[in-house]
């Protein structure tokens, strides 16, 4: 891979001492009602998954959390979408996610939902490498002719990381974190305890591939400015060495309500998707 890092420019973070920092990262508390979204999402997703047929809980390694759920649309030879959820790499699971699946499958892909081992039960170097895992199982057991990674949150970065990856086509990187020198100087690095090889090499932004498929790094309008910095300096890298892709400000969606856009079959996030997975 080249590295990306010279291309990454300077942010006011580095002046923000550990509680400004750490509040500029703090989606859950800029969002009033963020949890009551969050917990409609569980629940509509348990209604998926009580609804729909699919194959649950398919391991692609020993631990408990790796495993993946995968739900066919019933076109043969389609496309798959291959979502990571998000939680800050500590919280939340897969099947919590399961109604961002709706969009898609009713567009003709076929969704896949990643789970992996949350810190600090993990380390961030281990967790990083159960993706690549789990995408080489997807190939193997669903046969995509076409693989888009996507990811909303922590699993932005996950996704992001991934695009290096031999399976992957093409990604879909949502809401994302693309360096982590700011994460750990916050809060969150008292579950995650990154260290400065870690930040150095799981941060997307300064492992830029040499090549790679078309990546759409999207986010909220109305999302935290350090959220929206994140996503709009990383397209600028990616973009900056000749990559393919774009970047999709969805106006007026906030962190939590942007993923209402991979809900909806006619969401722009839905959208987004469909046009990466038939290329």
């Amino acid at each position: 891979m080249a590295s990306g890092g010279s291309t990454m420019a300077g942010g006011d973070w580095r002046g923000m001492d550990r509680a400004t920092l750490s509040r500029a990262y703090d989606n859950s508390g800029a969002v009033p009602g963020s949890g009551a979204v969050m917990a409609a999402l569980r629940e509509r997703s348990a209604a998926v998954r009580a609804t729909r047929s699919g194959e649950l809980d398919i391991p692609y390694g020993a631990g408990a959390r790796q495993r993946f759920d995968l739900f066919r649309c019933g076109r043969p030879g389609a496309p798959l979408l291959a979502f990571i959820h998000g939680g800050y790499w500590q919280r939340n699971d897969k099947g919590g996610f399961s109604a961002l699946a709706e969009g898609p499958l009713a567009r003709g892909l076929d969704v896949a939902m990643i789970g992996y081992t949350l810190c600090p039960a993990a380390t961030m170097t281990a967790l990083a490498a159960e993706i690549p895992a789990a995408l080489t199982a997807l190939r193997a057991h669903a046969a995509p002719p076409r693989l888009v990674v996507s990811g909303w949150s922590a699993g932005g970065h996950l996704a992001a990381l991934a695009m290096a990856c031999p399976d992957v086509d093409a990604g879909l990187a949502i809401s994302g974190i693309f360096d982590l020198a700011p994460i750990r100087r916050t809060v969150l690095d008292d579950a995650l305890h990154l260290t400065a090889e870690e930040v150095a090499a799981l941060s997307p932004i300064r492992h830029l591939p040499g090549q790679a498929g078309p990546l759409t790094v999207a986010y909220g309008a109305n999302e935290l400015p350090e959220l929206c910095r994140q996503s709009q300096v990383y397209q600028a890298a990616w973009a900056g060495t000749g990559l393919p892709g774009d970047l999709l400000p969805l106006p007026g969606d906030d962190h939590f309500t942007v993923l209402d856009q991979m809900i909806r079959p006619d969401g722009a996030l839905t959208e987004a998707a469909l046009r990466l997975a038939t290329g």
